[in-house]
């Protein structure tokens, strides 16, 4: 049975109604401001980021969203008996959210759905805290500690849990297939993932609207829009 690693990013959510960030559309070229709303440094440091941060993951698309054609061919393609695995760049927990077990889900950088506290560590979920803001409190603190509280997700300025990143690793060092679906490759050390996997054997496909520095290793790029290109790549693996 052949071993199948994808890796997604923000791309393959687009169609769900989540923006794309570094696209030629993306989100931090149309406002760059909105960049430090994510960052972790100005987020610890300034209530009134904070505040702008808890009012965007309010008024933005967040818990709403639904998986979309490309994750249920992800989920359709596990789902028949093919060894799969999926490391997501996303924190939208759309993959799960479609029917991919948990266990074959690496969330590289965390998941949106969760708040943690940056004092003491406890985790609760985003739809709790987003009802706090609803409420009036509009920068909800620990409810245990008074600390601050953030999405459970790698803001610019952390850095990612080493215990994952190794976790993907063994994984693209595994994989017969590397499917990169909706990634720039630009952003490290996520991309390298796809090297690793090709340097290792792997036959890389890449699928993405614009051109990725991962291109010349790639034994496949398809350009087509996610939504037909990956489902039929799929049935086409199986």
């Amino acid at each position: 049975m052949t071993m199948v690693a994808i890796l997604s990013g923000a791309g393959i959510s687009t169609d769900s109604g989540i923006p794309d960030y570094r696209g030629p559309d993306g989100l931090w070229r149309r406002d760059p401001g909105a960049e430090r709303l994510v960052t972790y440094g100005p987020y610890m440091a300034d209530p009134e980021v904070r505040r702008r941060s808890w009012r965007m993951r309010l008024d933005g698309p967040g818990l709403r969203v639904e998986p979309n054609v490309a994750h249920h061919a992800v989920a359709a393609y596990e789902k028949s008996g093919n060894a799969l695995r999926v490391i997501t760049q996303n924190v939208d927990g759309l993959h799960q959210a479609a029917g991919v077990p948990e266990r074959k889900v690496l969330e590289l950088h965390g998941s949106a759905r969760s708040v943690v506290c940056t004092a003491c560590h406890a985790r609760s979920s985003m739809a709790e805290a987003l009802e706090r803001v609803t409420a009036g409190e509009a920068d909800p603190a620990c409810l245990k500690c008074g600390g601050i509280l953030k999405s459970a997700t790698v803001m610019f300025g952390q850095r990612l849990d080493p215990r994952v990143l190794a976790q993907a690793m063994s994984i693209a060092k595994a994989a017969e297939v590397f499917i990169a679906v909706g990634t720039s490759l630009q952003v490290q050390p996520a991309a390298s993932l796809a090297g690793i996997a090709a340097e290792h054997g792997a036959r890389l496909i890449i699928v993405n609207a614009e051109p990725t520095p991962y291109d010349p290793l790639a034994a496949e790029v398809l350009r087509e829009p996610i939504g037909t290109a990956l489902p039929a790549l799929l049935e086409r693996l199986r």
